[in-house]
């Protein structure tokens, strides 16, 4: 059976509910949308124009579970790379949401490139456990394109990647541009609403606030039945109250509000429930990634989700660590196998280094071996009467040895020993004769004999060229002064 773990009791699950309610009931959610407060106001909440704060009933949260789905797809150019959500195992988000790059052969920080965003894409289609794909911010594109930035960036990643693209969308100006961008991929509207092979994420800004023009550009884009992964990210003893319990309870608020408006403006809209918590540096005031508490926040809104029915990503897989190492690797681990226990849909964080501000391509490959550790502890023990070797004991006898049952030789290939690509495992001589490696070293090798290999699933000329086409018509639209 599974290896399992579990932070929140039942009762503590539905007290985190209800309090919840309550703060969508007696506090309420700001809304900086004036559509939004409007879709609220006449689905039944309480809505002072003037503030514009909503109060929401628990009666409109419980039809808004209703109606949003509880199984769907995550589609990509390559149906090789489909997730079906929710997750046998838990798969993993590459985050490139950062703005800078540690470069692969100078080992300085940079900004990032649209270079980067290729090769990252690149290294990642080869883990084994990778699911889909963030991209990373390119502060020279940002300035030259203020406008259209956001619309080159993801549609350059639909372009490189065969894998599901998610980001930020936020200009409702960018909608018409992002569904002609898969129109064009996939041939037609309704192709767009069937795959899925794009979705949004939506960041409410703590405490308790939705920003409007993002929010805005969201009610236009679900018409389309575009996925909307909801990631609060309350920070404890800053943005957020100084306390896991309330910190959670708010952020599930939060996720709750955003939840009700999608599905009060567009019934059966599909929904990930997530959570990008963090905890408050006392000696700076800075947001950490990293922490204990931050995992134990994370996974708690991953049993929520649960709860609800929902599917879910939480972030994970992360660390404050500014260079690869043994920090890095320490809290990737400590924030990654909590999660993967609990069993949650998805973990978003691999490749980032520096809370989640640093892309790293080797830090790639070591987190799918951190993921792939993780995956073979919640597989568990299997105990199953094929696994009951009582004739290879009878038959060795006391005082004898395994080594040559053919149990033992089949097992040494089986998924029950787990055999990793990066790790050491050889005598101390050895070690020092092969010029003592670490995981890193062995990472950069694999990063590049990956990047030295030929693109796969590259778009059809035509098709890059009618997208091509597509972001200079944006340039030349959104970037007026």
């Amino acid at each position: 059976m599974h290896s399992t773990g579990q932070f929140l009791s039942e009762n503590e699950r539905l007290r985190i509910h209800e309090e919840s309610i309550r703060i969508l009931e007696k506090i309420g959610v700001k809304f900086l949308s004036d559509k939004a407060l409007k879709i609220l106001s006449a689905n039944g909440a309480r809505v002072n124009m003037d503030d514009k704060i909503a109060k929401i009933p628990s009666e409109m949260v419980d039809q808004s579970l209703k109606t949003a789905p509880k199984a769907f797809v995550m589609a990509a150019r390559n149906p090789q790379f489909d997730v079906a959500l929710p997750t046998s195992n838990s798969g993993y988000v590459l985050d490139l949401g950062g703005v800078f790059t540690l470069d692969f052969h100078t080992r300085e920080r940079r900004n990032g490139t649209l270079q980067d965003n290729a090769d990252a894409f690149k290294v990642f289609e080869e883990m084994s456990l990778g699911s889909f794909v963030w991209p990373h911010s390119v502060p020279e594109i940002e300035h030259a394109y203020p406008g259209s930035s956001g619309i080159r960036l993801d549609v350059f990643a639909l372009m490189h990647t065969s894998m599901h693209v998610q980001d930020e969308l936020g200009d409702p100006r960018e909608v018409p541009y992002m569904i002609e961008a898969m129109k064009i991929i996939l041939g037609s509207e309704d192709a767009v609403r069937e795959r899925k092979i794009y979705s949004v994420v939506y960041c409410t800004l703590a405490p308790l606030v939705h920003e409007g023009e993002m929010c805005d550009a969201l009610l236009d884009l679900i018409e389309f039945e575009v996925p909307i992964l909801l990631m609060p990210m309350p920070c404890a003893g800053s943005t957020g109250p100084a306390s896991l319990f309330s910190n959670i309870a708010m952020g599930n608020a939060e996720a709750l509000s955003a939840l009700v408006l999608f599905q009060m403006a567009h019934p059966g809209t599909p929904i990930i429930f997530g959570d990008g918590s963090g905890s408050t540096n006392f000696s700076t005031g800075g947001f950490l990634e990293g922490s204990p508490e931050m995992v134990l926040m994370s996974a708690a809104r991953g049993e929520m989700a649960r709860f609800y029915g929902l599917p879910n990503t939480q972030a994970g897989c992360i660390t404050d660590a500014h260079a690869p190492g043994p920090q890095a690797v320490m809290e990737k681990l400590i924030t990654t196998l909590p999660l993967v226990m609990s069993g949650v849909d998805l973990v978003q964080g691999p490749g980032s280094l520096s809370t989640s501000a640093m892309l790293c391509f080797e830090q790639i490959v070591v987190d799918n071996e951190i993921a792939e550790a993780c995956k073979r502890i919640r597989d568990g023990i299997d105990m199953s009467e094929a696994k009951n070797y009582f004739e290879d004991i009878k038959e060795v006898k006391p005082g004898g040895h395994f080594l040559e049952q053919q149990n033992t030789l089949e097992a040494c290939r089986s998924p029950e020993f787990f055999m990793p690509a990066l790790c050491d495992r050889n005598t101390f001589d050895r070690w020092v004769e092969l010029g003592r490696p670490d995981i890193y070293d062995r990472a950069r090798e694999r990063v590049e004999e990956i990047l030295a290999s030929p693109s796969k699933n590259p778009l059809p000329d035509d098709v890059i060229g009618k997208l091509e086409d597509l972001i200079r018509k944006a340039d030349e639209e959104l970037n007026i002064a």
